[in-house]
């Protein structure tokens, strides 16, 4: 029996819905996070339906659920980031602050992004953000809009 070749970079989860602040997260891991032998590991969460599946009903809680013949490696190359590290894609299905918690125990490091505006949001890092900060395996980077631009910017 051989054993799997060591891997010698870290492991970057990144937590993405195909929105503005799940992108950010991906920038800045991608660009900024990760470097040559590192894995940046791009997880969408798909929400199982909360409520009556298959009707207008169903109840999706977290952020925005990319429609059918959405492809994630389309656009993450889409996004134009040049890395070093290597790609990889994961869809899965479930809770985003469970299966993100849970991807956390294999690696180094979870970068999420997150939304902000008004008084209670300035508050509230969000039921994903909290939960993911609160019990993830491994450090974890929260990229804000305000983050995001900086990064941009400079």
């Amino acid at each position: 029996m051989t054993s799997p070749k060591p891997h010698t970079g870290r492991v970057i989860v990144v937590g993405t819905d195909g929105t503005p602040r799940g992108d950010a997260a991906l920038r800045w891991a991608l660009d900024v996070g990760a470097h040559a032998g590192d894995v940046v590991r791009a997880i969408l969460v798909r929400p199982r339906d909360s409520l009556l599946p298959g009707t207008s009903f169903a109840i999706q809680p977290h952020g925005r659920v990319p429609e059918a013949g959405y492809s994630l490696d389309d656009h993450i190359a889409g996004l134009g980031v040049d890395t070093a590290a290597s790609v990889e894609t994961r869809t899965v299905h479930g809770d985003p602050a469970t299966e993100l918690v849970t991807a956390s125990a294999d690696a180094d490091l979870l970068v999420l992004g997150t939304h902000r505006g008004g008084a209670v949001s300035d508050l509230v890092l969000g039921s994903v953000g909290r939960e993911c900060v609160r019990f993830s395996r491994c450090p974890v980077v929260v990229i804000t809009p305000e983050a995001a631009r900086h990064l941009i910017s400079a």
